[in-house]
C-alpha cells in the first residue's frame, strides 16, 4: 500500500510540475497596444505611450522598431479574439459574426507592416468609447460596427486590426 501512495504522489507531482511548466511558458496577456509594445520591446508603457504621441509613430512600428512586429501582431490578435469572446459572450456580436472579423483581421495580418494601414477594425466598428465605426483610406469593408466598442479602438495603434 505504501508503493501505491507514493507512486500517486509522484504521478500528482509530475502533473503538477508539467502544468506549472506549460503555465509559464504561456503566452502573456495584454489589456492595450501599449502593453504589448511596451512587454514586448523592454519599456514601460508610459514611455511607449510617450514614444507614440510624442513621435506619432504606430504602436506597431514601435515594436517592429525593435524587431518585434511578428510578436506585437500574435499579441494584438489574442487581444481582439479576448475582445471578440466578450462581445459573444454579451450577446453583441453573434460567433459567425465574430469568426468573419477575425478572419478578416488574419488576412490583414499577413500583410501588416507596423504602420496602421489596415483598418480592418474601424471597419467592423470596432470603436473606442463613443466612437463609431470610420472606414478609413485603404479600407476595404463597409460599416459594419456597433458604434460604441469597448477600447478596440486607439488612436493610430498599428495593429493593422483596428485603429
Amino acid at each position: 500500500m505504501n508503493v501505491l501512495k507514493k507512486l500517486a504522489i509522484a504521478a500528482v507531482s509530475v502533473a503538477a510540475l508539467g502544468a506549472m511548466t506549460i503555465t509559464a511558458f504561456a503566452a502573456p496577456a495584454y489589456a492595450t497596444p501599449a502593453e504589448a509594445a511596451a512587454a514586448l520591446t523592454g519599456k514601460t508603457v508610459e514611455a511607449v505611450t510617450a514614444q507614440h504621441n510624442d513621435s506619432h509613430l504606430t504602436y506597431g512600428q514601435i515594436a517592429s522598431e525593435a524587431g518585434k512586429l511578428t510578436e506585437f501582431k500574435a499579441a494584438m490578435l489574442e487581444i481582439r479574439k479576448d475582445a471578440l469572446d466578450k462581445k459573444v459572450a454579451d450577446g453583441t456580436l453573434t460567433q459567425a459574426r465574430a469568426d468573419e472579423i477575425l478572419a478578416a483581421i488574419k488576412d490583414r495580418q499577413a500583410t501588416c507592416d507596423g504602420t496602421g494601414t489596415n483598418r480592418t477594425g474601424a471597419c467592423f466598428g470596432l470603436g473606442n468609447g463613443n466612437g463609431g465605426a470610420n472606414c478609413g483610406t485603404g479600407c476595404t469593408g463597409t460599416r459594419q460596427g456597433r458604434g460604441r466598442g469597448n477600447g478596440m479602438r486607439g488612436s493610430c495603434s498599428g495593429t493593422c486590426t483596428a485603429e
